[in-house]
């Protein structure tokens, strides 16, 4: 009969997105496994990842393999591994916020960057669906003025997509910036949210 070890049983209560305590420290393993799943929306293929603390990742793309390697990229240290049924909810709820962005997201997130990254996210976040700000009234509302671009950089360096809505950053003429999933994905997110998530605009590819 196989036993399973205390570093399986870490790894199967990841989803529960459970802060570690004194217990659970003692079977920490010693690379961090990030567990993802692929699902298929109105707006392409996404890949939700999850740590132990809660969402890292929500990538775009065409290629199942090809978001997994850009997850592994993005997290070069950790073992990165499908995982089964059991991440389907919060699969499931990722979806729904796709199709109904002002629904919202009350799940935990793993963000992992810079402080000044981090400040640009959390900005984002108070961003709310169907509105817009520019790279420079993000950078006056963290008290970073001049950085501007900087502020493009942290946008494109945004590991969750739609839940840290890099999607609504538009330049300051009120143009569309470039967006890091294609334009026409942040055009038809834009014009979804306008409507309410009524109507569901037609997403063409990229």
């Amino acid at each position: 009969m196989r036993v399973t070890t205390n570093t399986e049983r870490c790894v199967s209560n990841l989803v529960d997105f459970h802060e570690d305590d004194g217990a659970s420290r003692t079977c920490e393993p010693e690379r961090e496994t990030i567990r993802f799943a692929v699902g298929d929306s109105s707006l392409g293929k996404i890949l939700v990842a999850v740590t132990a603390r809660g969402i890292c990742a929500i990538l775009f793309g065409n290629s199942a393999d090809a978001m997994a390697q850009d997850l592994q990229e993005r997290f070069p240290a950790a073992g990165v591994i499908e995982s089964g049924p059991d991440l389907h909810p919060v699969l499931t709820r990722v979806l729904a916020l796709i199709e109904a962005p002002a629904s919202g997201l009350d799940l935990p997130l793993d963000l992992r960057g810079t402080p000044f990254q981090r400040r640009v996210w959390q900005a984002l976040r108070e961003i709310p669906a169907g509105a817009t700000a520019s790279y420079s009234e993000i950078a006056e509302r963290i008290g970073a003025p001049t950085e501007a671009y900087a502020v493009g950089e942290a946008c494109a360096a945004n590991p969750i997509a739609v839940v840290i809505p890099c999607h609504r950053v538009l330049r300051k003429n009120g143009q569309l910036a470039s967006y890091r999933w294609g334009l026409r994905r942040k055009r038809t997110l834009l014009a979804r949210e306008a409507e309410g998530g009524k109507g569901l605009p037609l997403f063409r590819g990229i």
